[in-house]
């Protein structure tokens, strides 16, 4: 079995990081939730425990039996993780008299700690948390200080059970990585081996004793994701793949001819399906953002469905599920909250009757680019920006219209291109345009305008959970927005969007 770190999550926002950490050490890791802990078998090199948003000294707060792991394998314990570590053998938490959060330096670092090796005196971390570690239990040593926090890392005496009050996972924490390595690599023992090239042959060789000569069926978007997944599937088992790349009218302008075109090139089974009639005539009247994504999903359900009958025997269903994918629909305190309902999840099994395969379900994007690189993929396909499965149904702010999809089809070719032409795209995660239900006064000439306005919106992240607001040159979006005004007829004004994820999203809708 592939060695794995296990991650037990009490709720914090950081969680998702920790686990992108190891992996970036090649080290296979999953997230578990603190109340659904899986068997500890002997592949499980070391835990994690995770931080949390709750304080241990709350009535209700998460908490677990740490005695089934502690002693046994290696166990590092975060922020909250650390803080029930010590509350549960005896030590005292108490609340912070200053909440402490933020940039702070070690003064104190005993390096001689397999833990800080390569830990530098005065090594900049990151606090996040209301509480503090007052007194540790009796075995309990201290190996980390900053000015304001006494137990900044601490020991368990004669065993591998560590705790810090910082997070090594985020930027913030100059030498993190260091530390996640020397729990890793050096005090669980990873081998690091499992690499982007692994993954694809294990994939591969596990896909052919799955499926076997059934029939697979998979939805294309034209994304990294589903192409990713479909080249694995077709390795394992070639034209026994069917893949359908609808078009729900909500695409980018040319895309599902340049998306086509591209896919046969890559020896994929691929068939184009012209649904935009479809799409446009569920959609008409509904300007709800979460209705406007029930009727896109039902009616690509639909057309899929149809489609998919038209091949006989078929007996799975591929996707392009991605570990943030499953993450996100297991909550530590039950179902999470819906921020938006996700194109990946839900329909389209049940409806089929068919089994799911699933071979991305373990990786976050990143991951899925290397392997896609492993794989030879063409790198225009692996560096595309993500792209909402609605499409501009979800960037048209208000009811969809043929003529609206029209203007922000031209709208978002200009935008898209001209960071191409600009050596930016590659700078920027996700680009893309709104279409606002707005009107502006403008002058054209001599004459008195009343159109639409349009909103740019560029930002930079790693995997879309947070994201900034991309500082783009001054003279590219004046450029850019001098051409749209120009050449799409009904806009007379463009903004720029400058907020960051959270508080806001990357889409608008």
């Amino acid at each position: 079995m592939q060695e794995q770190i296990l991650i037990l999550d009490f709720g914090s926002q950081y969680t998702q990081l920790i686990a992108r950490r190891v992996r970036e050490l090649d080290v296979y890791c999953e997230i578990h939730p603190f109340n659904h802990i899986p068997e500890i078998t002997d592949n499980i090199k070391g835990i994690i425990l995770s931080g949390s948003p709750c304080s241990v000294r709350e009535d209700d707060a998460p908490d677990l039996d740490l005695d089934q792991f502690r002693g046994k394998i290696p166990v590092l314990g975060v922020c909250y993780g650390a803080q029930l570590l010590a509350q549960k053998y005896g030590g005292n938490v108490l609340p912070s008299e200053i909440r402490e959060y933020g940039r702070a330096r070690l003064n104190r670092v005993d390096s001689h700690f397999e833990l800080l090796k390569e830990i530098s005196l005065d090594s900049q971390v990151w606090m996040s948390h209301g509480d503090t570690i007052s007194d540790l239990p009796e075995n309990f040593e201290v190996i980390a200080s900053t000015s304001s926090v006494r137990v900044a890392a601490f020991k368990v005496k004669e065993e591998n059970t560590y705790g810090i009050q910082f997070h090594p996972e985020v930027t913030h924490s100059e030498e993190g990585k260091n530390l996640l390595r020397n729990f890793v690599v050096h005090i669980c023992g990873c081998s690091q081996d499992w690499t982007s090239e692994i993954f694809a042959e294990v994939t591969i060789a596990e896909l052919k004793e799955q499926l076997g000569n059934d029939k697979v069926v998979l939805g294309l978007s034209g994304g990294v994701d589903s192409s990713v997944a479909a080249v694995l599937i077709n390795k394992a088992i070639g034209e026994n793949l069917h893949c359908i790349f609808v078009d729900n009218g909500l695409l980018r302008k040319n895309e599902f001819e340049q998306v086509l075109e591209s896919y046969k090139g890559m020896g994929l089974n691929v068939k184009g399906v012209n649904a935009k009639d479809q799409f446009y005539k569920a959609l008409e009247g509904i300007t709800d953002p979460e209705g406007k994504r029930k009727a896109i999903g039902r009616v690509f359900i639909e057309v899929f469905d149809q489609e998919a009958k038209k091949i006989r025997n078929v007996k799975w269903l591929g996707q392009g599920t991605i570990y943030p994918d499953i993450i996100e629909s297991v909550s530590v305190k039950g179902p999470s909250a819906t921020i938006k309902s996700h194109h990946n999840v839900g329909g389209l099994p049940e409806k089929m009757n068919l089994k799911v395969v699933e071979p991305l379900k373990t990786l976050f994007k990143d991951g899925v680019r290397n392997v896609g690189r492993s794989l030879e993929i063409d790198p225009k396909i692996l560096g595309r920006h993500p792209f909402p499965g609605p499409g501009l149904g979800i960037r048209i702010l208000g009811d969809i219209t043929a003529e609206k999809v029209a203007i922000l089809q031209e709208v978002d070719h200009i935008f898209i291109n001209g960071l191409k032409e600009k050596g930016l795209y590659d700078d920027v995660w996700q680009a893309g345009a709104m279409l606002l239900p707005v009107q502006s006064v403008g002058v054209m000439g001599d004459e008195r305008t009343y159109e639409r306005v349009v909103a740019l919106r560029a930002v930079a992240s790693v995997d879309g959970m947070t994201a900034d607001w991309c500082h783009l040159p001054y003279d590219f979006l004046q450029d850019v927005s001098n051409e749209i005004i120009n050449r799409v007829k009904g806009v007379n004004r463009v903004v720029y969007d400058i907020s960051s994820k959270p508080p806001a999203t990357i889409e608008w809708e």
